[in-house]
């Protein structure tokens, strides 16, 4: 069974914003905004937080890739791009990471249950792999800590590495401590006597 997916639409045509309406809620997602400008649509998204924007290229005022711009600098959120025309001008201006479908009008059912399915795989993919990233980042961190801590110890207590190294395991676990939360803290206490 697929999510039921909360969705934020945008387009300037009333007959497209039903359209969305009638046919999201068909294939059993909700429409929880629907704006018929850009600004429009990033008010809506602070305020509701949907799954999923779907939104036209040309409005008045903030235009649709503007708007999306705005609202994934708060916290990205898979978007689906729709135009009437195929321009390469705004192909180039919609290659940013959170836009992940790019329909022209009109827009038929299939078509749009097709992106919406690309379109959030695709996101889950790039949440995962920006979490690796991130725990790569944490983990490299750590052990930058860690091995400052470790150089203290053997500066401090003469020792060899592996034993400093035996000495923070065993320290952090009679502590029960991380070794990196223990490693901040002899870092820390060593800076404070310099």
């Amino acid at each position: 069974m697929k999510q039921k997916l909360r969705i934020a639409v945008a387009d300037d045509d009333e007959q497209m914003r039903s359209y969305y309406r009638q046919i999201l809620t068909d294939i059993g997602h909700e429409v929880i905004a629907a704006a018929e400008n850009g600004q429009e649509l990033v008010d809506g998204c602070r305020e509701n937080r949907p799954d999923l924007v779907i939104t036209d290229i040309q409005m008045p005022d903030v235009d649709g890739i503007s708007a999306v711009i705005e609202i994934c600098r708060e916290e990205p959120l898979p978007v689906i791009l729709v135009s009437a025309y195929h321009d390469e001008n705004l192909l180039q201006r919609a290659a940013l990471e959170c836009i992940l479908a790019y329909l022209i009008k009109p827009i038929k059912r299939h078509n749009l249950e097709t992106a919406i399915t690309l379109a959030m795989q695709r996101f889950r993919q790039f949440q995962s792999l920006h979490q690796e990233a991130n725990d790569l980042r944490q983990a490299l961190e750590d052990r930058k800590v860690i091995e400052k801590a470790k150089g203290i110890m053997m500066k401090r207590a003469m020792l060899d590495e592996p034993t400093a190294f035996r000495r923070l395991q065993k320290l952090a676990s009679d502590k029960n401590l991380k070794l990196v939360a223990l490693a901040l803290q002899i870092v820390t206490a060593d800076e404070a006597f310099k």
